[in-house]
């Protein structure tokens, strides 16, 4: 009954709010504060406020509260250890198995039982640079610090 009483009292004093600032010629900021002073009583007249205050006052709701409360403790700490070990059980199942395909060196051949059927590709050696005595490892950075003026 009092929280009937004063979601009404708000919404006078809402309107009386509108109306003054309409009166001031701030027709969109007057409409503005009518919608948000009317919220209180629609919430009165749908039954929101009577059913929020049987909810606050009964032990059982306030259980229900801490059951979900807990539920999404037990959600996000599941969801943070998850993240931390790197995904979904699946994810994690795949990852190890490509984990072991690849415990082989990457340019290994793969271990076979028989004699290989082609001969294992070679990487093609690079040309040499025709260099100045063996400094060209020296020339790149000769070149940087040039450009630099050092």
């Amino acid at each position: 009954m009092i929280a009937e009483t004063v979601c009404s009292a708000v919404s006078a004093a809402g309107l009386g709010i509108a109306a003054v600032t309409a009166y001031r010629k701030r027709f969109l900021a007057a409409a503005r504060i009518a919608a948000y002073a009317l919220v209180p009583i629609g919430l009165v007249m749908t039954g929101v406020v009577e059913w929020l205050a049987d909810t606050a006052f009964s032990p059982v709701a306030w259980a229900g509260f801490g059951v979900l409360g807990v539920s999404w403790v037990l959600f996000m700490t599941t969801r943070a250890v998850e993240r931390r070990r790197g995904g979904t059980r699946k994810e994690r199942k795949e990852a190890r198995a490509a984990a072991q395909r690849d415990a082989v060196a990457p340019g290994a051949p793969a271990p076979s039982l028989g004699a290989p059927s082609r001969p294992a590709a070679q990487p093609a050696p690079r040309p040499a640079k025709a260099s100045r005595g063996g400094d060209d490892d020296f020339s790149d950075i000769e070149a940087i610090l040039k450009k630099h003026g050092i």
